[in-house]
Parts: C-alpha cells; sequence; structure tokens
C-alpha cells in the first residue's frame, strides 16, 4: 500500500470518527434548558398524542395527576371535556360534553376514592364530578348570600379547593370576585373578598389553594389583576401578600416546598402573548421563571418580571407530576395540545 493510501485511510477514518462523535453528541442533546437557579426545564411541545381530529381542544384550561399517575386535562371543547393521559402523553380515555365552559379542575380525595371538581364559566354552576363523569353534585349562583348576588350570571367560578374535611372554597374569578366557603352537601357557610380597592378585597381572583407548608394550613388567592398572590385564613381573615410585579398569575399550585404558577400576560392583561412560568420556593421567594426573565430582588424587592423568550402564549394552568416535570396548559394559543417540560437539574 502506498503512503498516500495509508495517508488517506487515516484520514478518512479521523474525519469518519470526528462526524460519529459529533452525532452522538447531537443525539443527546435535549435541546435548549430554560428557567434559573436550579429550576431548569427542557420543552417537549409535542408531548400529546393524541389524534386533534377526533380528540380536539378548544381552550387548554387546567391539569392534575391522580393516584394511578394519569394526567388529566380539562378543556372547554364539548366533543371532549376530559382528556386523560400518561405521563409519555399517551391518550388513556376521554369524556364529557356538558361543559362549555370548563374552566377550574381541582382533584381531591375522600376516604381514598378521587373526585374532580368542575367550574363552568358558562353555565355559572360548579360540580363534583366521579372520575369517570357522573356528576354527584351542582353547586349553583349563590342567590341566598345574604342578596351578594341578584342573578345566575354575576356568578361566574373559576377555581375550587377542597379542605380534609369535605368543605368546599370556591374562587368567584370572573363574576363578583368572592370566596364562598360551602359544606360538603353544597350548603354555604361563608364568604370573603369581593370587589373593591383594599388589600382584603381581590380583582380576577382566579385561583386558589390550601398553603399548608409552613406547617399551618391557610388559603392563597389569585389577584391577577394586581399581580399578587393573597393569604387569607380559612374564615376570609387577610393575612399577607405576595407581591410578584408584571406577574399577571393564574391559580397557585404547590408541589413539596415549591409554589408554582402560570403568568398568563406579561407586564398586565392588556399584553398578548407574553406569558410564562414563575416558581416560588418555601420563603415565596421567585427563583425560576420558564420563559421569563430572570428573577431580581433589589433591597428585599422583587423588580417587576416580563417575559424574555417566546416559549408560551398565554399559560394557564402548571401540572407538577410525581417526578417534578411540568405539564403547562394554555389558552387562547391556537388550540395547542399541553406542553411537557421536563426537570434537567
Amino acid at each position: 500500500m502506498s503512503q498516500n493510501r495509508r495517508t488517506f485511510l487515516r484520514n478518512t477514518a479521523a474525519a469518519t470518527g470526528g462526524i460519529l462523535i459529533t452525532k452522538g453528541l447531537f443525539a443527546r442533546d435535549k435541546g435548549p434548558v430554560y428557567g434559573h437557579n436550579g429550576m431548569r426545564y427542557t420543552l417537549d411541545t409535542s408531548w400529546s398524542r393524541a389524534d386533534k381530529e377526533k380528540y380536539p381542544v378548544n381552550d387548554c384550561h387546567e391539569m392534575v395527576q391522580d393516584k394511578k399517575g394519569r394526567i388529566i386535562l380539562l378543556t372547554n371543547e364539548t366533543k371532549n371535556n376530559i382528556l386523560i393521559y400518561d405521563t409519555k402523553g399517551k391518550l388513556l380515555d376521554s369524556w364529557g360534553h356538558e361543559f362549555p365552559g370548563a374552566h377550574g379542575l381541582t382533584l381531591h380525595s375522600e376516604g381514598g376514592t378521587e373526585f374532580l371538581y368542575v367550574t363552568d364559566t358558562n353555565k355559572h354552576e360548579v360540580y363534583k364530578v366521579s372520575m369517570d363523569g357522573k356528576i354527584l353534585l351542582t353547586i349553583p349562583a349563590p342567590l341566598d348570600a345574604n342578596g351578594i348576588y341578584k342573578k345566575n350570571d354575576e356568578f361566574v367560578p373559576t377555581e375550587t379547593v377542597i379542605g380534609e374535611d369535605g368543605d368546599i372554597y370556591i374562587a368567584d374569578g370572573y363574576g363578583a370576585q368572592y370566596v364562598l366557603h360551602y359544606d360538603r352537601n353544597g350548603k354555604l357557610k361563608n364568604y370573603f373578598g369581593g370587589r373593591g380597592d383594599g388589600d382584603e378585597h381581590l380583582d380576577n381572583a382566579h385561583g386558589i389553594t390550601f398553603d399548608r407548608r409552613d406547617g399551618s394550613e391557610t388559603l392563597l388567592v389569585t389577584d391577577r389583576t394586581r399581580n399578587c398572590f393573597k393569604r387569607f385564613s380559612t374564615s376570609g381573615k387577610l393575612l399577607d401578600k405576595i407581591s410578584l410585579p408584571g406577574a399577571c398569575v393564574c391559580r397557585p399550585v404547590i408541589s413539596g416546598d415549591h409554589l408554582f404558577a402560570a403568568v398568563l400576560r406579561s407586564p398586565d392583561l392588556s399584553a398578548e402573548g407574553t406569558g410564562f412560568v414563575t416558581i416560588l420556593d418555601k420563603n415565596n421567594k421567585v427563583v425560576s421563571n420558564i420563559g421569563g426573565t430572570e428573577p431580581i430582588y433589589e433591597n428585599g424587592s422583587l423588580k417587576p418580571m416580563r417575559q424574555s423568550e417566546k416559549i408560551f402564549n398565554h399559560p394557564h394552568d402548571v401540572c407538577v407530576d410525581r417526578d417534578g416535570n411540568l405539564y403547562v396548559a394554555q389558552w387562547a394559543s391556537g388550540k395547542v395540545y399541553p406542553y411537557k417540560l421536563k426537570r434537567a437539574n
């Protein structure tokens, strides 16, 4: 073999090896990583493997994970209000045709049996539903609430949270802005908040959840127009406010020590297509924004946040699975299925 031939083969092998190594690195590359301060994620915009023709969505409003590990999506598309997935995006089941204003989805376990609570902003009602879609309880407009509601369409419920005793708290986020407290049978016990200018009042009380991270039990309620969450006692006393300047937050979602929220728009509700996801630590300090600016505190105050990367249009909810991955449902975003964000570190 000539010297030129040996040189050619050696150079070709080196080049080929280089190509194989490069391709291997590219195959392992899962794409950009989003977020900050150890709460970082890779993005999968094609997570759902549902057939769009058979199982369409309109607005993807909220998601939960049940004890079987299934991811349950609520959409206001009445061909299938509920889509049920495994964590890999395979569609397992679907049901529901009677919720044209399907908006809020809450999962609650009673004696080991799980139920869903659905709010319907078009029908002005809240429903307790079995996991296969049977309506078990209907809560209509609270016309018995000391006259604060005069007619049904003044009640536009957006979210619920259920106590360990079965009591139901409803956030009237698109209506009169009250939080209404019912017993497990749908009898009104109390209400607080309501539209007004004081800190004890609410404006776009979009979401509600229990916060038990410090060992006590309080209610976190969204005040979306005012870029904050407000903490109340279960009897309705205002305890504090978590300011999130520039973030029009949806419902608060707690997983472990962290608080997650979809930010529908930033810096205010007039700015279309400017959403991101925000994450707070156990001290309610923002530690990461997915698709948003890095959280910066000066003299203890959080600087205004905004969208920095066009990942989302109008994120409406965050579901956190058992492995710490996120699923983000979007409103008015071209009827897209939810995106999955896999924890990167």
